[in-house]
């Protein structure tokens, strides 16, 4: 294509930007809830009419201090936070499968399968708020979300899988920060535009907006998967390729080692602390600080700005100082003041928010990458996915949680509101603190083996890799026959 090899810089970096492309949509879907918060959870005004006619006589009298809107889908604060336990407890279920699908018969088939299922999900989600006012309105959303999450988290294994392979032993790190990058400049877009765009056209039209844009991610799909089909022909590698996925058993999870748990592990808690804070970012931004919604969007949305810059960068200067396992430490710790401000202070919201960005930039950098160094290249899709499945699951668990800590009245006094606001920041920072523990975890352990997470990259992976393999070997026989080799062989 263009005249471009698959040895080529140029065509690795043209697999990227369509592999990129991928999550743009879906990413500005996943957070639209957020952004449009209040209209999920605001009164409907036809049904405060008909509940006031109902209870006056049928005179038409409206409450007055009740706020509704002609859009509003009058969901209580548990239902809203439903909508993103739903995606975190499907993406838990699905990616375990979907990485073993992925490794077992290919990108090409997960590449199509999960955009479609991207499509399909907001496509139902948007079609459910068409049926508000109704009892099917919230399961049809529910299954939307289901469906949603069943092809967004499977979607960024397969991308992943794909950036590994095409950039092994090269700008992993970097390739890995563009991937986010570019996923976030769709949540970017989404805090900027999706509030606009629903004033002027409406719920209907913004949802059925964000479904069309996952399309865009369908017809990506197509592209990408041309490319690795040809480049991976003319690497050679078609037949390595197949061979390895046609040898690949489930049990292979349980050679998976105590650094992989442990990563996993400090991803969870992480980003226990990250999703779950934006899922409710702008309606808390709005009832503590008194913002207007839009305003709170901006606010809320600066965590995925400053990813969208920096990620590419910090890729790029992970690869070459590497030191992996203490950045992880070192994000979670300065983590820490982040909810601190927000739960105790009255501190201006976007100067929390701009640092939390900063440190998910460098935690996202920093930690999905780790994975291939710690797993074959035969089971990065399977290892991928059960990180995915851990996240999801600590994170629907974290959603309930926050709803239930909000509850499921909407009208509280001003005080009691901030009160369980704060609980809740309390509450994230509890994982961040988690986080710590299971990071500083990894690095004894990381340490004590191999040292390979916080390695420089002046050596390639497939060095560190061989290392790993070098030492596991001598070790057994160091265990079988120790008369033969000695210690400091290993």
């Amino acid at each position: 294509m263009l005249g471009l090899r698959a040895t080529d810089c140029g065509y690795r970096f043209l697999v990227l930007f369509f592999n990129c492309m991928l999550t743009f949509g879906s990413y500005f879907c996943f957070d639209m809830p957020s952004v449009l918060q209040s209209q999920f959870q605001e009164l409907n005004c036809d049904s405060i009419t008909n509940f006031t006619n109902h209870s006056s006589g049928g005179n038409g009298s409206i409450i007055s201090n009740q706020t509704c809107c002609a859009d509003c889908l009058g969901m209580t604060a548990d239902n809203y936070n439903l909508l993103y336990a739903i995606y975190a407890w499907t993406n838990a279920v699905v990616v375990i499968g979907a990485g073993f699908l992925i490794d077992k018969l290919g990108n090409r088939v997960g590449v199509f399968l999960f955009s479609f299922l991207c499509v399909l999900g907001s496509s139902t989600f948007a079609l459910g708020a068409m049926l508000r006012e109704t009892s099917a309105m919230l399961p049809l959303m529910l299954v939307g979300r289901l469906l949603f999450g069943s092809g967004n988290g499977s979607l960024t294994i397969v991308q992943n899988r794909i950036t590994a392979f095409w950039f092994k032993d090269k700008e992993l790190a970097m390739a890995f920060g563009f991937t986010l990058a570019f996923s976030r400049l769709g949540s970017v877009l989404n805090f900027f535009l999706t509030e606009n765009f629903s004033q002027l056209y409406g719920l209907n039209w913004t949802l059925w907006g964000g479904a069309m844009l996952c399309g865009l991610g369908f017809m990506s799909a197509f592209v990408v998967s041309f490319l690795d089909i040809v480049g991976v022909r003319q690497l050679g590698q078609d037949v390595a390729v197949a061979s390895e996925s046609k040898k690949l058993k489930v049990t292979d999870i349980k050679h998976f080692s105590l650094s992989y748990w442990l990563l996993a592990l400090t991803i969870m808690f992480f980003y226990n602390g990250v999703f779950p804070f934006m899922g409710d970012a702008s309606t808390f931004i709005q009832d503590k600080y008194g913002f207007s919604k839009t305003t709170s969007s901006y606010v809320a949305g600066a965590v995925y700005d400053v990813s969208m810059v920096i990620s590419p960068f910090l890729g790029g200067i992970i690869d070459i100082i590497g030191k992996r396992g203490y950045l992880a430490v070192l994000c979670a710790v300065l983590t820490i003041p982040v909810f601190g401000l927000l739960a105790f202070s009255q501190v201006y919201p976007l100067v929390a928010t701009l640092w939390l960005g900063i440190t998910y930039s460098f935690a996202a950098a920093s930690m999905w990458p780790s994975i291939p160094l710690v797993v074959s290249q035969s089971t990065i899709g399977t290892a991928m996915g059960i990180t995915t499945s851990i996240q999801m699951i600590g994170i629907g668990i974290c959603n309930v949680i926050v709803g239930a800590i909000l509850g499921k009245d909407q009208k509280l006094p001003v005080n009691e509101t901030l009160k369980r606001w704060k609980y809740v920041m309390i509450f994230l920072l509890g994982n961040t603190l988690a986080c710590i523990t299971t990071s500083s975890l990894l690095n004894i352990v990381d340490r004590r083996r191999v040292c390979i997470l916080n390695t420089l990259a002046c050596i390639t992976t497939s060095s560190l890799l061989n290392i790993v393999d070098r030492r596991r070997v001598l070790y057994i026989v160091y265990q079988t026959h120790w008369h033969v080799l000695p210690p400091r062989a290993w």
